[in-house]
């Protein structure tokens, strides 16, 4: 595959694991990713997640995120509903409140 100069023959996915891969390149200090595996499958979110988790470690990482499969490993997450913080945590203590993050987590992987 060849890519063309304005990068339009390729998907969504294939644009985002670009993106990630600039990032991963540039070995930033502080990283603020914003929805960055929306748009790929399941299976190349995990593999992304993984890499993701080593390039985060000992950098300050804002992440933002609808998937919560995402932030699950993170220190601190900020829970926002209606554009107010609602809620902060761990996963485990946020799940543990039962409260909105609980519930959101619950609608995303119930079996």
């Amino acid at each position: 595959m060849e890519l063309n100069e304005e990068a339009s023959n390729l998907s969504q996915g294939q644009k985002q694991l670009l993106t990630i891969a600039r990032v991963v390149l540039s070995n930033p200090k502080i990283l603020i990713l914003d929805e960055a595996t929306s748009s790929v499958d399941t299976r190349t979110e995990i593999l992304i997640q993984s890499a993701m988790d080593h390039l985060m470690q000992g950098r300050t990482s804002f992440i933002i995120a609808h998937r919560l499969s995402t932030i699950r490993n993170a220190d601190l997450i900020l829970v926002m509903q209606d554009g107010d913080i609602v809620e902060q945590g761990s996963h485990t203590q946020l799940l543990a409140a039962n409260g909105f993050y609980a519930d959101l987590y619950n609608s995303q992987f119930k079996e």
